[in-house]
């Protein structure tokens, strides 16, 4: 009977683990389309949607890497550290959107490559 509850917790882990490192990279993936499309939005006329939709996905992403996070510690019985990789990432999405819709690239822009800096750096760890 506990051979069975190890290797199901240990099925659940494997589950949790690969469904947030495939969150991660969403993440990341979308962090990175979102810097191709402020390059668009300084070159072309449809830049500006590019950028906006792609904001709302990055979010979405962010949220679906915590919810990733969550899942794989709390019954997937992995790690709490990657919840608090998460909420700090939703927050700079957060930030990152605020400074967005108010216009103030210069904080905007670092804080993109910031983001997508430790987000390559958390996949590379996974």
């Amino acid at each position: 009977m506990a051979t069975q509850v190890t290797a199901a917790t240990a099925t659940n882990a494997r589950r949790g683990s690969s469904f947030l490192r495939i969150a991660i990279a969403l993440q990341t993936l979308t962090i990175f389309i979102q810097a191709v499309s402020a390059g668009l939005l300084l070159t072309s006329s449809y830049g500006a949607t590019l950028h906006d939709v792609g904001a709302r996905v990055m979010y979405g992403a962010s949220m679906l890497y915590l919810l990733a996070a969550v899942l794989a510690w709390k019954p997937g019985g992995g790690p709490a550290r990657p919840v608090g990789y998460a909420s700090g990432f939703l927050v700079l999405a957060s930030v990152q959107v605020v400074l967005g819709i108010a216009h103030v690239p210069s904080v905007h822009l670092p804080l993109g490559v910031l983001m997508f800096g430790l987000s390559m750096l958390v996949l590379a760890r996974r």
